[in-house]
């Protein structure tokens, strides 16, 4: 995570422009005096900085909720303010020369707005969730140039891993996206995707709703693939195959290709490492057979008039509520000069969106996007509307 550890937080004026970043506001946390949120804009990305200060000096990095595609931006941001406010940097991750070309440049690398607002559909689609170092990705990518790519991974190193590659291999069939494949399925159209791909998720043994595979993803994989469209899971844990084969099974009707032990043309480091240790890979490939209705999604994300005083909205600090269909957590709580701010989890307890909404008097809106326009969020937010409204 690009950051910087400085002696001193000053603040600058807001809101105030430098070197085409703009500092737009800051938020403090109420609960957390050590803890602030600064709101920044570089190009068309919109996120927060956060300051964690500490006995003697203080951390200025990137809010990982609202963290853009562009983590050259990011580094842009961190710099400019720290050179703007005269910070005394005492040691930093983020590159002083801005050389990274394929963070700067490249274009794959998208926000899930582009996908919420017009989902590409001129070409075949394959989808790889968890693509890791990329080399399953990249080798279809290559393999198959007439195809387009979607891969989604929320590990930061592995996307500029991934980055790289697509510059220097000069690839234009490849989208990247750093967000929750189980939301993302939601807003895929349906009837549109050749191939999904689940390679080597994380078990979560300890956390089994964390997992990827489960009775909602199968369901959103059934609704977006095509008529004979699949979806692969290859995985080295024998619990997780297990727990995978109960889930598939479980459907009415469906068919199931089961492999052990397959040879593929590409595989992964960590494949080759626990090949070498004779550990068994498990492979469950689902065939769609059934073409399903349109998507749609009714409703809007716009907000009432605030009723709510703010001292009674500051006291739902901590408060989980839970309704039909999801819940609301009301994480955390800030102060702005002209209003206050809510840190919320909502939607669906599987997968929640963790967002920020901004209260200034009678108007409310959420920060720095709209949520994803989704069936748990579209509840979760009818449900805020009648708390702020009163």
């Amino acid at each position: 995570m690009p950051h910087l550890h400085i002696e001193e937080f000053r603040e600058i004026g807001f809101p105030s422009n430098s070197d085409g970043v703009s500092f737009n506001f800051i938020a403090d946390n109420i609960n957390h005096k050590e803890e602030k949120l600064i709101s920044t804009t570089v190009e068309d990305d919109e996120f927060f900085l956060l300051l964690k200060e500490e006995e003697g000096r203080a951390l200025l990095k990137v809010d990982k909720l609202t963290k853009p595609a562009s983590i050259y931006n990011v580094h842009k941001a961190l710099l400019t303010y720290a050179k703007a406010a005269e910070l005394n940097v005492l040691s930093s991750n983020v590159p002083q020369n801005q050389k990274n070309i394929h963070l700067q440049e490249v274009t794959a690398l998208k926000e899930i707005s582009y996908f919420a607002e017009n989902f590409p559909k001129d070409r075949e689609i394959r989808i790889e969730v968890g693509f890791g170092s990329g080399r399953h990705l990249l080798h279809q990518a290559i393999k198959n140039p007439e195809i387009l790519f979607i891969g989604i991974e929320i590990h930061h190193p592995s996307i500029e891993q991934v980055l790289k590659q697509i510059a220097i291999k000069k690839l234009e069939n490849i989208l990247l996206l750093s967000y929750d494949a189980r939301l993302f399925m939601e807003l895929v159209p349906s009837n549109i995707v050749e191939k999904i791909y689940v390679h080597f998720p994380v078990p979560w043994d300890k956390k089994p709703h964390r997992r990827v595979i489960s009775t909602t993803f199968i369901e959103e994989a059934r609704r977006i693939l095509k008529v004979g469209g699949t979806l692969e899971l290859r995985t080295d844990s024998e619990n997780y195959y297990a727990y995978s084969y109960e889930t598939f099974i479980a459907f009415n009707k469906t068919t199931l290709h089961i492999n052990k032990n397959r040879d593929i043309a590409i595989t992964s480091k960590y494949e080759d490492r626990w090949r070498k240790m004779e550990k068994n890979i498990y492979d469950v490939t689902m065939i769609n057979d059934e073409e399903s209705p349109e998507l749609e999604l009714e409703g809007d994300f716009d907000f009432l008039d605030v009723r709510l005083l703010s001292e009674d909205i500051l006291k739902l600090h901590k408060k989980v509520q839970k309704f039909d269909g999801g819940f609301m957590h009301f994480e955390r709580t800030y102060s702005l000069r002209d209003g206050i701010m809510v840190r919320l989890s909502m939607g669906s307890f599987d997968k929640p969106e963790h967002l920020y909404v901004v209260i200034r008097g009678k108007e409310a809106h959420y920060y720095p996007a709209l949520p994803l326009k989704s069936k748990s969020n579209l509840i979760a937010h009818q449900f805020l509307n009648k708390v702020l409204h009163g």
